[in-house]
């Protein structure tokens, strides 16, 4: 029992970080001096931003003359939009070795029911290190079974999971079954399962599909034989057309399979992975199905590919005028380092993707794949104040983020990380392996 309470104890210390969620913006605050990246309206040199009420008021040149008024010298530095992250399980998600941090995933196979939100965990060590490289929304995805639930974009501050929502529910996410031929040297016993298993999944999406419509039915007309199903509900902002499904594919018949599937079903698509969309140009730009591309730091698929086709898959989805975003993998192991989502648009940016663009796939070009692009991804007036000042070119590795808004409150921008650096300096410079003063 006593060993019990120790280990419940310390996984309470592990897991909780020590920041404490901004109060709301109670003041009008002029940020001067900075270069603006709009992302919508172009970069503004030595321009202003005026925010108040976790709202921007404008943005541009010589804006207010107001007496009282909180003024901000941003001179030499650069302000972008906040990142959006377009899926991982942030929140959902702490040490991977530990069951009890784990609440992603749900028992069984078929759960439209689940909703990311009211699992997310605001006190996460993971997140002020996400939000400490510009990231301060993310799109929090469950992940399970074939049909793992509705997801959910969160600001990467408050006190509660309600406080953090921005939006819910964002899409239904399905995970489309491989669609791969089996080499010609298996037996034809494994070809056949493998076509049997492979129909059966999308089979039982199907018979979902069906039994919701059903259930829609009888809903509207107020049968006296309709019985309330939790998870029947979960299918209907799907089919009365007020979310979309996103469906994770790579390999290009699972893509093709998709597409074809979700036309049947009369449904609006987001493709998410998509390491094959570039093979699948046409079908994406016919259909107006937009991409989350997750695949910048991964390898080729096939042997025959160029080395470097996962790095040029986004130039070619823009040359396309396919609709995309760049996310991280979003793999439960790489939720940890969501921090890195500028890198993955700066590969595609050195592999031909304007800059303009790579920027714009992780703050505006996501944030109208997921339906917020009137709040967020762009500095413009009337949007959230969610924003960040950095000391360069967020996509450039050496740059810092300094300072960060949501909604105009200003983020505590410490972590776990920046607390062992600062740690272990000290340790190195009082055994005098470190030359230079510990306060530089």
């Amino acid at each position: 029992m006593r060993f019990n309470l120790i280990v419940i104890l310390f996984s309470c210390i592990v897991i909780a970080s020590d920041q404490i969620p901004a109060p709301n913006q109670d003041h009008p605050i002029i940020i001067s001096g900075a270069t603006i990246h709009t992302v919508s309206h172009g970069v503004l040199e030595n321009a202003e931003i005026l925010f108040d009420g976790g709202k921007i008021i404008s943005v541009g040149h010589n804006l207010s003359a107001m007496y009282n008024i909180e003024r901000i010298d941003a001179t030499g530095k650069h302000i972008f939009p906040g990142l959006i992250s377009a899926g991982s399980t942030l929140g959902l998600q702490e040490i991977g070795a530990v069951r009890a941090t784990r609440d992603y995933a749900e028992v069984g196979r078929i759960n439209p029911n689940v909703r990311a939100n009211v699992s997310y965990n605001p006190d996460s060590e993971l997140i002020p290190i996400s939000r400490s490289n510009g990231i301060l929304l993310a799109l929090v995805v469950p992940r399970s079974g074939r049909i793992s639930g509705t997801s959910s974009l969160m600001m990467l501050d408050g006190w509660t999971w309600e406080d953090a929502t921005l939006k819910h529910p964002v899409g239904l996410h399905i995970f489309w079954p491989s669609m791969k031929i089996p080499k010609t040297d298996q037996s034809k016993k494994k070809d056949k399962a493998d076509k049997d298993a492979r129909l059966k999944s999308i089979q039982q999406i199907d018979d979902l599909i069906q039994e919701s419509r059903a259930y829609l039915k009888l809903k509207e007309s107020e049968s006296t034989s309709f019985k309330h199903d939790l998870r029947l509900e979960g299918m209907l902002p799907v089919l009365t057309g007020e979310i979309p499904v996103f469906i994770h594919a790579n390999e290009i018949r699972q893509i093709e399979a998709a597409v074809y599937w979700t036309d049947r079903q009369n449904m609006e698509m987001v493709l998410v992975g998509g390491k094959d969309s570039w093979r699948t140009t046409t079908l994406l730009k016919e259909r107006d199905i937009p991409v989350i591309y997750t695949q910048t730091h991964s390898t080729p698929m096939r042997r025959f590919e160029n080395y470097d086709q996962t790095f040029t898959t986004p130039f070619q989805l823009f040359k396309a005028g396919v609709r995309f975003c760049i996310s991280n993998s979003q793999s439960t192991f790489q939720t940890p380092h969501i921090r890195n989502l500028p890198y993955h648009a700066a590969k595609a940016a050195s592999y031909g993707l304007p800059l303009e663009e790579a920027l714009r796939s992780i703050t505006l070009s996501t944030a109208e794949i997921l339906g917020v692009e009137e709040r967020v991804g762009s500095l413009d007036a009337g949007k959230d104040a969610t924003f960040f000042i950095a000391n360069g070119d967020i996509l450039d590795i050496r740059t810092q983020v300094e300072r960060a808004y949501i909604q105009g409150r200003e983020i505590d921008l410490s972590d776990r990380h920046k607390m062992l650096y600062e740690k272990y300096k000290v340790k190195y410079q009082q055994k005098g392996l470190l030359k230079v003063p510990v306060s530089e």
